[in-house]
């Protein structure tokens, strides 16, 4: 084995107690993050002494999993499967909370209540959300241990990325609601929620969360950002004349990628960080447009190219139909491109989920007016601060996230809870 391998396999074995286990396999691979930065993770799974994997290929229950990044040495994740584990003299929690979050903090170097804070507790478990100054961080981060009656780390896991310093803009919070009236009013918007329980769609009036900029009050749409590698914003309506005789012939899509030491312990850039230029665009959008008239003939002027991003061996275009949609979950068409030729490898049409609700029983009607409904909803109305990642700015900003839990019942006019209609 590598010596740079069995420095971490050394490690874990000490650091966890892993003197009734053996270890049964191990991998790498790589991830990008929002900020564009490339980390490679170094997977140990240790297997119980006598133990096998099941015959359905799973870990047999106490396997320990342990996941390091290997260009900082930080440990990322440990699973015992089951929440059983045989480890001695590993990691023990005897004395509360307090120990818990000073191991946290030694295994991360992370700082409590200056980059993340509790968010919620157990008699076996605590959570821990990232912040900056106490202000909650979109997208989120979080901390999540786990241990057993005998005090024994069972899970820990680290998600996100949790913001340093010199990524932040800081600011005094100034906004308010009254300030901010003109925007919400905007973000009242008519929409078909699905209920399972009724089988039916409801016309809702409902908040469309939106951020709006401190400093400023400009606004920022509520999306997440996406993970995997560079990502450009596009806005082209696909339209065409003819359409392309013969059927799309889908190719496998393996996202899986052949790691090297040297890539993981050099840190060497993932592929997907690379740029989208103009010319990728272009030639991207012109093979996502031949393979709409040979797959999609008839819906010239329907699809519009929303975003490219780079995920793992592929160029991804995003579809959104070039329609006003009024249900909660739209039409959207993932198409897979090599990066390399620019041909259509493969694609993924929501279409499929959407038809669940084909059978639902439509709505009765609408008797409430938008301004109705913004009457009735701006009580309750919530203005969050929230440090929100700028991928133009590659910055932290300060922002109000606009946001409400109540919606009205466009037939009704009753003000009923979101959560109450799914």
């Amino acid at each position: 084995m590598d010596s740079r391998i069995q420095a971490f396999v050394d490690q874990a074995k000490t650091t966890f107690g892993l003197e009734n286990y053996y270890l049964h396999h191990h991998s790498l691979w790589r991830d990008v993050n929002y900020f564009n930065e490339t980390s490679y993770t170094l997977c140990l799974e240790w297997f119980p002494n006598g133990t096998e994997s099941d015959e359905d290929g799973s870990n047999p229950e106490g396997t320990a999993v342990i996941e390091y990044n290997v260009n900082t040495g930080k440990l990322k994740n440990a699973i015992f499967v089951m929440g059983e584990t045989y480890a001695q003299d590993g990691i023990t929690f005897n004395g509360g909370t307090e120990e818990v979050i000073k191991w946290i903090e030694q295994e991360t170097g992370l700082t409590y209540n200056e980059q993340f804070q509790l968010h919620k507790e157990t008699e076996d478990e605590i959570e821990c959300s990232a912040i900056i100054d106490g202000i909650p961080v979109s997208p989120s981060a979080n901390i999540e241990v786990k241990w057993n009656a005998k005090q024994q780390l069972t899970f820990f896991s680290v998600h996100g990325e949790f913001p340093t310093g010199d990524q932040v803009i800081r600011e005094t919070y100034i906004l308010s609601l009254e300030e901010a009236e003109h925007i919400a009013k905007e973000q009242v918007k008519r929409l078909e929620f699905p209920s399972f329980e009724y089988k039916k769609l409801f016309a809702v009036y409902a908040v469309e969360e939106i951020y709006i900029r401190n400093k400023d009050q400009m606004t920022k749409p509520f999306e997440m950002l996406q993970d995997g590698g560079t990502s450009k914003k596009v806005n082209h309506i696909l339209q065409w004349n003819e359409p392309i005789s013969g059927a799309f012939e889908r190719k496998e899509i393996d996202l899986q990628e052949e790691i090297t030491l040297d890539e993981a312990f050099s840190c060497t850039p993932s592929p997907t960080t690379r740029p989208i230029t103009e010319e990728d665009e272009k030639k991207c959008v012109e093979a996502v447009e031949r393979f709409l008239r040979q797959e999609y003939p008839e819906d010239s002027g329907i699809w519009r190219v929303t975003t490219l991003h780079r995920d793992k061996k592929f160029l991804v275009a995003t579809l959104r139909t070039n329609q006003h949609e009024t249900r909660v979950f739209e039409r959207k068409l993932s198409v897979f491109l090599n990066p390399d030729t620019m041909d259509v490898v493969n694609y993924i049409d929501n279409q499929f989920m959407l038809e669940m609700y084909d059978s639902f029983e439509a709505s009765d009607g609408v008797t409430v007016t938008q301004d109705e409904a913004y009457e009735k909803l701006k009580g309750l109305f919530e203005l969050q601060p929230f440090y929100v990642y700028d991928d133009e700015e590659k910055q932290y900003i300060l922002c109000g996230k606009l946001d409400c839990h109540h919606g009205v019942n466009a037939e009704t006019g009753e003000v009923v809870l979101l959560d109450d209609l799914r």
